[in-house]
């Protein structure tokens, strides 16, 4: 089965860590990233696709970030 994420954060090094935790679980990225201001908080936010192939059946209650 194909997993798919979003992870998104404030423009900071915890986006950055987010996406390398990602990375070194098996998820690889998809597509580009995406980077938008947030006007109602004044930050810019960051935003990158994941997908990782996992076996089994997908269930809407897994947890994605554990797969």
């Amino acid at each position: 089965m194909q997993l798919y994420r979003f992870l998104s954060d404030d423009d900071t090094s915890a986006f950055c860590h987010k996406v390398s935790l990602a990375l070194s679980k098996g998820w690889a990225l998809h597509g580009s990233p995406s980077y938008a201001f947030d006007a109602s908080r004044g930050v810019m936010r960051c935003g990158q696709a994941v997908v990782k192939t996992a076996t089994g059946s997908y269930d809407p209650e897994m947890k994605l970030a554990e797969a």
